[in-house]
């Protein structure tokens, strides 16, 4: 069984075999330019993710450019995985279920970003209540599980918008002017250039707490991700050049972005932990390349932090758990295509 999620920016796909994840790939994937950037992606993925097996595809590259509009983005992803993977494939339609790839035109809008949903249904086997915390490169997914199943208020993109289960923030992609519209540099409060000069990645770099291998794209100037030139990207966002500012001073700049991005994260959970159908001591279920910044936001919060890979661990090889962790969705459907019965369904929405 080999699950895929199939995004904008990244391929993800999970390996299971005999009930268990043996491994996991991550690959960029400029799916912006059109199909042919995925035929080049999936062309170099490990041997095991183009083997005959059984496959069950998520997606959110459906919103991507490239596509007239969401449903034509299902239609021709779920048209090209069943074209291209070897063997029997089938669509995670979340609350549709499992469907067959033709069935995808008519069942778009709850195939459409529903990789959320398979996380959560495989939480909410291991735990009955909790608040999922899905940190990634470019967004952050919070879908409380109530009694054992998801129960998000949104299912859309843009309905989980409305409610704070989707926050577009991430910790690779986000452009900083979308974070804050001023910053602290050397005791004065500045306005910033509001221009795409750099990223969430520079300043998780520049603090030390972006993972390796988190940052797969080029950088927004094309050129080097060293220590250096994310201060320089950075700088770049208060008008300064490199030389303006010491290490310290790019550091706590980058500090300054981290805390209002942290900030956006914390109104949203804050908002869906008061929900009165979320036990008090309801823990948060941490994964995605921002994990690291989902056990903060536990700590603020004061609520306990779970990794989703501590919940599957007994189905998880010890060498992968990094990247099950970064491609939670792809391990989900895996897990629940090969576990049927932990799937339970969606609970009624609230």
């Amino acid at each position: 069984m080999i699950g895929w999620d199939l995004g904008g920016v990244h391929v993800k796909a999970a390996l299971v075999r005999n009930g268990g994840v043996e491994t996991v790939v991550q690959a960029p994937c400029r799916l912006w330019r059109g199909l042919p950037a995925l035929d080049e992606t999936f062309a170099q993925l490990p041997d095991w993710a183009r083997a005959e097996a059984h496959h069950v595809v998520t997606m959110t590259g459906e919103l991507t450019d490239c596509f007239a509009d969401r449903q034509d983005g299902v239609t021709q992803l779920a048209g090209w995985a069943g074209r291209t993977l070897p063997g029997a494939v089938r669509i995670y339609g979340g609350r549709a279920g499992l469907l067959d790839p033709d069935m995808a035109p008519a069942h778009a809008a709850a195939i459409a970003s529903a990789n959320w949903h398979a996380t959560a249904a495989l939480i909410g086997h291991h735990l009955a209540d909790a608040l999922l915390v899905d940190i990634g490169s470019t967004t952050a997914d919070l879908i409380p599980i109530v009694s054992g199943q998801p129960a998000a208020t949104g299912y859309s993109d843009a309905e989980r918008l409305e409610t704070g289960e989707l926050v577009y923030t991430g910790v690779v992609r986000s452009h900083l002017v979308a974070l804050s519209d001023h910053a602290p540099f050397q005791g004065r409060r500045t306005r910033l250039m509001a221009e795409t000069f750099a990223t969430t990645a520079d300043i998780y770099r520049i603090l030390g707490d972006l993972p390796e291998g988190a940052d797969q794209q080029h950088s927004v100037d094309l050129k080097g991700k060293s220590l250096p030139e994310s201060e320089t990207r950075l700088a770049r966002i208060v008008g300064r050049d490199h030389r303006e500012g010491s290490a310290a001073d790019w550091r706590a700049l980058a500090a300054h972005f981290s805390e209002s991005q942290m900030r956006l994260l914390h109104d949203a959970a804050a908002l869906l932990l008061s929900r009165p159908d979320l036990p008090a001591d309801a823990p948060l279920v941490v994964c995605g390349a921002g994990r690291f910044l989902a056990e903060r936001l536990a700590a603020r919060l004061g609520r306990p932090a779970v990794a989703f890979t501590d919940l599957i661990a007994g189905h998880l090889a010890e060498a992968g758990a990094d990247w099950a962790s970064t491609c939670g969705p792809a391990v989900a459907v895996a897990l629940l295509a090969a576990h049927p019965s932990w799937n339970p369904g969606e609970r009624p929405r609230a």
